[in-house]
């Protein structure tokens, strides 16, 4: 799954009454702010982001700052004009966002929109990535999901039940799941698996319905198949 969302870089910058550093140029007070936009274009917090560091001028004194709340606001006094990189970090492996931004003076406020992926993203960045818009999988599932809830009772099996049992199983059972999904998912099974991370997950909403049934047939016989009735 990739996931697009566009990242504003919002800029203000004025003059100080400091001497200057260098003949002609007035010091400045500058300011970058980073926001994710939602749907309808509205600035809101990049939650989605873990840290934000800002890569300055070799010439600064601290020239790598790191920020770890939104809207992760970088201020820093100079002269002069310069290209920066900004870092934008997920919790993913992986997972770094890079953005040139162009540092000037031309205008005491200005706007600058780039358009990043996220790449798989696990379940707990989907949740928050949905804050500002729907994902890709999202209309499949929710369809998927209706579907469900209409026929439920045609079905020999509950995704509900299922989801609130999976994560209860012993190792030896979760191994086995996770073994009966690679033998039966389809094409348009969503599936996150890091393993470095221990971590994986399923959206059961994308299951065909041959796993859907061998899922549950083995979940029922599980210690924890009296939940599934």
């Amino acid at each position: 799954m990739i996931v697009e969302r566009r990242v504003k870089l919002v800029t203000e910058q004025h003059n100080i009454p400091k001497p200057p550093q260098m003949e002609g140029y007035p010091m400045k007070e500058w300011t970058v702010e980073v926001y994710i936009l939602d749907e309808t274009g509205k600035e809101r917090p990049a939650r989605c982001f873990q840290k934000v560091v800002y890569n300055l001028h070799p010439s600064f004194e601290n020239p790598v700052q790191t920020y770890h709340e939104p809207p992760f606001r970088c201020t820093n006094e100079g002269w002069g004009e310069f290209e920066m990189t900004i870092d934008c970090y997920t919790t993913e492996k992986g997972g770094k966002q890079s953005i040139l931004h162009d540092l000037n003076f031309a205008n005491p406020t200005y706007e600058n929109i780039h358009t990043i992926q996220f790449k798989n993203p696990s379940q707990a960045l989907q949740a928050i990535l949905r804050e500002t818009g729907p994902l890709p999988t999202d209309e499949d599932r929710k369809a998927r999901k209706a579907q469900d809830t209409t026929t439920k009772k045609k079905k020999t099996y509950d995704l509900e039940k299922m989801a609130d049992v999976i994560p209860r199983l012993n190792e030896d059972d979760l191994l086995h799941i996770i073994q009966l999904i690679h033998d039966n998912k389809s094409d348009d099974t969503y599936i996150m698996n890091n393993p470095d991370a221990g971590e994986f997950s399923i959206d059961l909403y994308t299951m065909p319905d041959n796993l859907c049934r061998v899922m549950w047939e083995f979940l029922s016989q599980s210690p924890e198949g009296h939940r599934l009735r």
